[in-house]
């Protein structure tokens, strides 16, 4: 088995070239998918309205996402603590998940936004970065009705693509047409089954 990571930045397109892998048949998770699930968790939440204050919470009990997002990107300090919470969680779970993969002849692709910020890249047997210009992912996210300013916010508390970019294995480039991502995964793929037989 071969345990890769997708990275990338906020708009470039990860969950796109995700389920192009899963598509030519290796085994995917989304990181940003076992988040969600765990801050539905009411230990979870109670652990993220200690640290945030509970007007991160709902009259029903439910996390803001909205109002976590306008304290977490304003405040690195804060973001990292809440990262300190959730990150040690989500790769637990990714782990059970990996565990239970039977068949052990398969290319297993993690998504991860925040690899590199989290220093997680050594988890993991090789590094692929997907990447589109800025303005892109910018009317990517303002699609997905997040603000200009609240886009460039999120871009900012990242590190820089360039960097993703030099310290991947493989890199994507998400910026043209779906046929074109198409094929840079597809080429991706067949290296990575490659390097998953000479394992």
């Amino acid at each position: 088995m071969l345990v890769a990571a997708l990275t990338g930045n906020y708009g470039m397109g990860k969950s796109s070239v995700l389920s192009a892998f899963r598509d030519l048949g290796a085994v995917t998770l989304d990181s940003d998918r076992v988040v969600e699930l765990l801050l539905k968790e009411a230990d979870v939440i109670e652990k993220v309205r200690k640290l945030l204050g509970s007007d991160v919470v709902t009259a029903g009990g439910v996390l803001d996402k909205k109002a976590v997002a306008a304290k977490i990107f304003r405040d690195h300090e804060l973001k990292k603590r809440l990262e300190g919470i959730i990150h040690p969680l989500v790769f637990e779970r990714v782990n059970d998940f990996i565990g239970r993969i039977n068949d052990k002849n398969r290319v297993v692709i993690v998504e991860v936004p925040l690899l590199f910020e989290g220093n997680y890249q050594k988890d993991f047997s090789k590094v692929i970065t997907v990447y589109a210009p800025e303005e892109a992912a910018i009317e990517r996210l303002k699609n997905s009705g997040v603000t200009r300013d609240e886009a460039l916010l999120r871009l900012r508390s990242q590190l820089p693509i360039e960097e993703k970019k030099a310290r991947a294995d493989y890199v994507i480039d998400n910026g043209g047409s779906k046929e074109e991502t198409g094929r840079q995964v597809e080429e991706v793929y067949g290296l990575l089954c490659e390097e998953m037989k000479k394992a």
